[in-house]
């Protein structure tokens, strides 16, 4: 009994949505305080999929007794007893913990940054507590198992039963013939008709373009021609091209709405929907577009591919948002109203009629797929869907299944996250639901809106990157599916750099697996499909949008890579001038030393050797205590650690996988000056921004990938006043394979000179003379 209220009070500490992870993937949220080092018992999604990396056991005080293999055995967590728990309590007994667990929680987060050494001490205690309460793995798995057998042997239906760890995912099927396109014909009044005839409509001019053999061979062996052009808003913008040159595309000072061909009810609705952002940017003219929005917008309707890597959550993020769901939506609805109205045509046109003009679809139905980060995210852009649909508060549009979208993708006030001073952007980009892993369809016509709707019944999918995994699923695999992916005419991916602190390889097998032929036909009438979906061209006529909040190689080589538009690919190429170095407050000099590497892989194992023999062993002298190392990836953190135990250094670490009672632990033990060492991962900072106390002599054994996250370290050593202002330092490593990173920290010319310098080692002071 003790063993079990044990594991109940553990599970008292968990929300709703907390418990809700825990079942599907075994672990909580990394942007909530306590995250379990667990075992996953052949959860699929939590192995191969939700993390890149092995879970660690990161118990700090306990470093030496950890093995130093990186394939190591874990022990075992308390995630089964949490799991057999879930289980077996009744549901009443559930809600009272939620109640109890709010309030236990507020409390907790109150005190969290209050009393440094008091709240840390407690913590420690708790964690040893928890150390010491390892559940009996082997007992509660057997329930679990034959719990399962004996009603799979039953017959019992479990998939819809929140006691099991897999739910069935809903979707609409009852909504499925109002939302046809083969079934339903074109209304007289809701039509934009005439407006698709232009020869000037942009999404006429793409689609209807006939590529011939030879273009298409062309494309795929002949490199890109590109040339740049200033923009007034934009600043440096890089036109590249396969093809023949296309007309130069300029930016237009003024936009007419009505020039831009946008369907009927979008030329009313925009500037409604928009004019939030022009009170205080556009009052001179009449514009319904922020200048961003309207040079944005001009290269989206010309159907290219765009690469923005200056979205920032703070100030533009929601205009970017508002601009390509004005885009989607336009594409979607120009795309359903041609085959509503070839319908029409072709129940009117008279016996032995030639069919083959009626060619407006591709294989599969979904058109648009828009890859977002967060629940939070998929809520703010069906709300604009709708807003940009309702013409005036009279004219409401039916959106099926809106009450349970919103329970689901909302945010609960009372679930908030540690009520902990965190910086302005932290507070942007984890704003409401902040649940990685959901998928949506979302289908269009006319005057209506079906959420849930089945893929293959879809115009949009709204997905995170693993949302889409799970389905994509990997090769061997009985249950996977991604040919609903063929016909995708505008891939949006937005904050393509939160993924990078996800999982970068989700975004990486979605790319792989776009744009094929199907291996299923799935009722598609063959008469009504483009040709260019026929011969397998769809990639060379899909429009990518990329945004990002900086520039990264491995967001630049999806760009690069994977983007194969006939029209073209735009990417704005704006260099930092000054860098996030000038942002760092205090007094302390910046050692920035170069290293050699003959190739980018190569560069992996000469910095661990430089660091090793260069770096280290100035760093091994007890004098050069309350040392705090950097490392932007798990992999060189995880070498690093299993080299320091095997040196026997006195360290201790923190990650993104460690428990909270081992993160007060470690920083405790380095504010005490009881650990010389505290090695610490980028992706904690981006999921926690803790300020760490205590630092006298900083480390970046890489650049890391947010340049703002040098100045926030670099600013931690005013966190602890002690009089020893003199004695901070900073050292840098860095390479020619980090001239990105590097101008984002430095400066685009010191950059030039670092790099070219014969010198290896260039030193910067800042704060006050």
């Amino acid at each position: 009994m003790g063993k079990r209220r044990a594991g109940r009070e553990q599970l008292r500490s968990l929300s709703k949505k907390q418990k809700k992870h825990l079942r599907e993937f075994g672990e909580e949220h990394p942007f909530y305080d306590k995250v379990f080092a667990c075992c996953f018992i052949g959860c699929y999604c939590c192995c191969c999929l939700h993390l890149c990396f092995p879970l660690q056991s990161e118990d700090s005080d306990k470093s030496s007794a950890e093995s130093d293999s990186e394939t190591e055995v874990e022990q075992v967590s308390g995630y089964h007893k949490l799991l057999a728990t879930l289980k077996t309590s009744p549901e009443s007994e559930s809600e009272e913990e939620e109640d109890e667990s709010e309030s236990e929680e507020a409390e907790e987060s109150e005190a969290e940054m209050d009393g440094e050494g008091s709240q840390e001490a407690g913590e420690a205690e708790g964690g040893e507590e928890d150390e010491n309460d390892v559940p009996e793995e082997e007992e509660a798995t057997e329930t679990a198992e034959q719990m399962l057998s004996q009603e799979q042997a039953d017959g019992t239906d479990t998939s819809c039963d929140p006691r099991h760890g897999v739910i069935e995912e809903f979707t609409d099927v009852k909504h499925e013939s109002e939302f046809s396109l083969e079934t339903n014909f074109m209304e007289e009044e809701s039509g934009d008709c005439n407006a698709d005839r232009r020869d000037s409509n942009p999404f006429k001019q793409h689609m209807d373009k006939e590529l011939k053999e030879k273009e298409i061979e062309k494309m795929s062996t002949l490199p890109k021609t590109s040339s740049q052009s200033q923009w007034p808003r934009l600043g440096q913008v890089i036109f590249s091209s396969t093809l023949e040159k296309q007309k130069p595309l300029k930016a237009d000072k003024e936009v007419d709405v009505k020039q831009l061909h946008l369907h009927k009810p979008l030329e009313s609705t925009w500037p409604k929907v928009n004019k939030q952002f022009l009170s205080a940017v556009d009052k001179p003219t009449d514009s319904s577009f922020t200048p961003l929005q309207r040079e944005l917008f001009c290269i989206m309707n010309s159907y290219r591919d765009l690469f923005y890597p200056e979205r920032n959550a703070l100030t533009n993020g929601e205009e970017i948002r508002h601009a390509y769901c004005l885009h989607a939506l336009n594409h979607v609805l120009k795309a359903n109203t041609q085959v509503l109205s070839n319908n029409a045509k072709r129940r009117d046109r008279k016996p032995g009629t030639d069919t083959d003009d009626h060619r407006d679809q591709g294989l599969t139905r979904p058109k648009v797929l828009m890859i977002v980060p967060f629940r939070e995210c998929a809520l703010r852009i069906v709300h604009i869907f709708i807003s940009l649909l309702e013409v005036n508060d009279k004219k409401k549009i039916d959106v099926s299944n809106k009450k349970r979208f919103k329970g689901e993708f909302g945010s609960d006030p009372e679930e908030k996250p540690p009520n902990l001073k965190r910086p302005e952007d932290y507070e942007a980009v984890f704003a409401g639901n902040i649940d990685d892993h959901f998928r949506i369809g979302v289908a269009i016509l006319q005057k209506s809106m079906r959420l849930y709707a089945p893929f293959y019944s879809s115009d949009i999918i709204i997905a995170s990157p693993l949302g889409i995994r799970t389905v994509i699923g990997a090769e061997g695999e009985k249950k996977r599916d991604f040919d609903f992916l063929s016909s995708i005419e505008i891939l949006i991916i937005d904050q393509a750099d939160i993924y990078l602190m996800q999982n970068w390889e989700h975004v990486l097998h979605l790319m792989k697996h776009i744009n094929l032929l199907p291996l299923d036909s799935h009722g598609v009438d063959f008469s009504r499909v483009r040709m260019l979906n026929l011969n397998n061209w769809s990639k060379y006529y899909r429009q990518t949008l990329l945004f990002s909040a900086l520039q990264d190689p491995q967001i630049n080589s999806v760009f690069n890579k994977h983007c194969f538009n006939y029209i073209g690919q735009v990417a704005v190429r704006n260099v930092p001038l000054t860098g996030s170095i000038s942002h760092v407050v205090v007094q302390l000099p910046h050692v920035f030393r170069r290293l050699e590497a003959d190739s980018v892989t190569s560069v992996i194992d000469a910095r661990f050797q430089f660091f090793i023999d260069k770096v280290l062993p100035e760093y091994r002298d007890a004098i050069m205590s309350h040392t705090l190392i950097c490392i932007p990836s798990y992999f060189d953190y995880v070498r690093l650690r299993n080299y320091f135990k095997k040196e026997d250094l006195n360290f201790t670490h923190i990650c993104e996988y460690t428990r909270k009672a081992a993160v007060c632990r470690a920083r405790r033990f380095f504010l005490k000056g009881e650990k010389q060492f505290l090695l610490f991962t980028e992706r904690f900072h981006f999921y926690k921004r803790y300020t760490i106390k205590g630092i006298r002599n900083l480390i970046f054994y890489e650049l890391p990938t947010y340049s703002h996250f040098y100045s926030e370290i670099c600013n931690m050593l005013k966190a602890t006043d002690s009089g020893v202002d003199a004695t901070w330092t900073c050292t840098v490593l860095y390479s020619k394979y980090d001239a990105q990173k590097l101008a984002a920290v430095v400066g685009i010319d010191r950059t030039a000179q670092m790099l070219q310098s014969k010198k290896n080692v260039h030193l910067f002071v800042t704060g006050e003379n």
